[in-house]
């Protein structure tokens, strides 16, 4: 009988436009849509950097030490004019209105530093919402510093080594599973759970407030089925919408990284695909269905209270937001699966996935992360028949 009334409400499910927009179409056209936009963006931003041709002013004599060393910078750190004033206020009037971008001042006894072997003194000037304006600033002292420093130790006759007692190296131990993992695992299970609630949140509210705005649910309420049967039928119809939004943002991840070629570097295709293993999808479906059923067990009791299709739908949206706001802790760095964080709803199955993705999981933890949104499940579970079963709440 459950399956009978799931079939039912899954062929009226299927009808609806809307519902399939928000399941299928959009969870499957956004991922590409946004992955190709992101890299054309990206690497829009780095082409343009790398070939922008920044103005520099500078106080000072007019060929001095900096302005020949600046001038002698390769071309290849990117393209530049040096523009000299004679005050600093006029210098940073232009700075200001985006007349130069850079700005630096060397004071007149800059020469004598240098001849009496003491560190010369020089300013830049910048404006902090120019992006990467001081990091071109710091590339070419890089330059010029490391050419003065070997013209003095040539001068003073120093091997540069006896000046350099240590030499510290540093060796990454994660392979690249784990760092992308870490890094970039946060994103999957928010985008997951994003679209599991939207795709759970159409079908609840039609089949449970629209319903009852239709006058069809008295009707259904006469027949000789019990009305826990109807529940799980019509609940089933919602996670099955849930889990269906969420495969297809998985169909789109994959889609863009196979079709659009977004990632064009082979080992992280590799890794990428070693991620997305049939082991690894069988293990995040199973924290997805308990998590989903939680989603539609939060849905349906306010969607079996409300009178209208509207109200449903002005309640059931700003929880979205508070469903899905603890999945973006996976961005966080330093935040990990350990006993606390297993025991917190939505939180759990994030950094599980983030784990799971990298590699490093805890069998246990994940044990417990797949207890608790269990037994949050059953409770909903309860909590909706309870409200279900009452006849105020069913009947207009």
């Amino acid at each position: 009988m459950i399956f009978t009334i799931f079939k039912k409400e899954l062929k009226d499910t299927l009808r609806d436009r809307r519902t399939l927009m928000m399941m299928l179409v959009i969870p499957v056209l956004i991922f590409p849509i946004i992955m190709n936009v992101f890299v054309s963006i990206s690497a829009s931003f780095q082409k343009e950097a790398a070939t922008k041709k920044i103005k520099i002013g500078m106080v000072g004599e007019k060929n001095n030490f900096l302005f020949q060393e600046l001038k002698a910078v390769p071309a290849t750190v990117g393209p530049k004019e040096i523009i000299v004033y004679k005050d600093t206020v006029s210098m940073l009037a232009d700075l200001k209105n985006d007349s130069i971008q850079l700005g630096t001042f060397v004071p007149a006894d800059f020469n004598q530093y240098l001849d009496s072997m003491k560190p010369a003194p020089i300013v830049f000037y910048h404006n902090a919402t120019d992006m990467g304006m001081q990091e071109r600033a710091e590339v070419y002292m890089k330059i010029i510093e490391d050419k003065a420093k070997q013209a003095r130790f040539k001068k003073l006759k120093i091997d540069e080594a006896k000046v350099q007692p240590i030499v510290t190296e540093y060796r990454n131990i994660a392979s690249d599973k784990e760092m992308i993992g870490k890094l970039a695992g946060g994103m999957l299970p928010y985008i997951f759970i994003a679209f599991g609630f939207i795709g759970c949140m159409y079908p609840a509210i039609d089949l449970f407030t629209g319903e009852k705005e239709r006058g069809t649910i008295e009707t259904l309420l006469t027949t000789p089925v019990a009305r826990w049967q109807i529940l799980f039928g019509k609940m089933g119809v919602v996670v099955l919408s849930g889990l269906t939004a969420a495969t297809a943002a998985l169909f789109g991840l994959f889609m863009s990284i196979e079709v659009l070629d977004v990632v064009d570097n082979k080992e992280i295709l590799e890794i990428i695909h070693s991620i997305l293993s049939v082991k690894f999808i069988l293990m995040l479906y199973s924290l997805l269905i308990p998590l989903t059923i939680f989603f539609a067990g939060v849905m349906i009791p306010i969607a079996v209270y409300a009178k209208s299709f509207k109200e449903a739908q002005s309640i059931i949206t700003p929880l979205n937001i508070v469903m899905v706001l603890p999945a973006m802790v996976g961005f966080f760095p330093g935040i990990e699966l350990n006993t606390v964080t297993a025991c917190i709803p939505v939180v759990n199955i994030v950094l599980a996935t983030k784990e799971l993705i990298a590699g490093t999981l805890d069998f246990g933890l994940v044990a417990l992360s797949f207890t608790v949104m269990l037994t949050l499940a059953i409770v909903a579970v309860i909590v909706s028949y309870k409200r279900f079963d009452k006849e105020t709440n069913v009947v207009m």
